[in-house]
């Protein structure tokens, strides 16, 4: 279990960065913590009140829940408008789907049947196939989809392109985390070629390094360390997208979207390389 053989690995996960750092020092590496963003929920708007309304009135073909958060979330504002019934019924007599466990978990509490879950990685391009699998007809028809703390543009685009009259709603956000020493200690430390990888588990997580490289003026010293020193370790095809909108290459990219494979791969890579720690990048999957 020694394969990142004491390389010093950066990581931006906020929800469980323990967990993530414990994984690391298992396979012989250490872990520098230091979170990208911070869960902010909104407040209940009109507009949240317009898509529960519209929810309830059956003219919605198919809800899309992302998020066990979102899905929480969207239920809380409902019985805060007095209308949580109406929308669980309203749930029972439309087509619901969830991208993976977590939303399948608040559905399930709630007694809500789902047409569809999609199936691992339960990434937004597996679902998009899951649903075109289906066969479903959308074209003309109300999709109404919950975002996570941003909008997945690809899904959106993916459901309109099948025709759908997309609804969106986000119930939370992701900001800047109110303390943001730790990251701008990551990105120094990045630059002056203290670190081996970098691990990036959402696509926030790296737009928020870039955006406060370069509030310090570093953003460009920071492109530089990822091109030639840092290995640079997105968790899917998500991230991946995002650091290439950056001019990033990814050096290390899990065959599942999840933590504890992105470190195992992470341990393989460094185990299978040189001391640079990088490599050519990855066979692109699922992009």
């Amino acid at each position: 279990m020694a394969g990142l053989q004491g390389r010093t690995i950066v990581i931006l996960e906020a929800r469980m960065p323990s967990e993530m750092a414990g994984l690391i020092e298992r396979h012989g590496g250490r872990a520098i913590s230091a979170p990208a963003l911070r869960e902010v929920p909104l407040p209940l708007r009109q507009e949240t009140a317009d898509f529960i309304d519209t929810l309830c009135s059956g003219a919605v073909e198919m809800v899309i829940f992302l998020t066990g958060v979102g899905a929480r979330a969207l239920l809380a504002a409902a019985e805060t408008l007095g209308k949580r019934e109406k929308l669980l019924q309203a749930l029972t007599e439309t087509k619901v789907v969830c991208r993976g466990p977590k939303p399948v978990a608040v559905m399930r509490a709630n007694n809500v049947p789902m047409e569809l879950i999609a199936p691992e990685p339960h990434t937004s391009e597996v679902l998009v196939d899951a649903i075109l699998d289906k066969g479903w007809n959308l074209q003309g028809k109300t999709v109404a989809l919950q975002h996570y703390g941003e909008v997945n543009a690809y899904l959106r685009a993916e459901l309109a392109g099948m025709g759908a009259n997309v609804m969106e709603i986000s119930l939370y956000e992701w900001a800047l985390p109110e303390d943001t020493a730790p990251l701008e200690a990551a990105i120094q430390t990045m630059i002056e070629g203290r670190a081996d990888a970098v691990a990036f588990t959402t696509q926030s997580q790296v737009r928020h390094l870039f955006q406060v490289a370069d509030r310090m003026g570093l953003k460009e010293d920071l492109k530089t360390a990822l091109r030639n020193r840092v290995a640079v370790a997105p968790v899917g095809p998500v991230c991946v997208r995002a650091l290439a909108e950056e001019d990033i290459a990814s050096h290390v990219v899990p065959e599942h979207p999840k933590m504890g494979h992105l470190v195992l791969a992470l341990a393989n890579h460094f185990g299978n390389n040189d001391a640079s720690g990088h490599a050519s990048p990855p066979e692109k999957r699922g992009l």
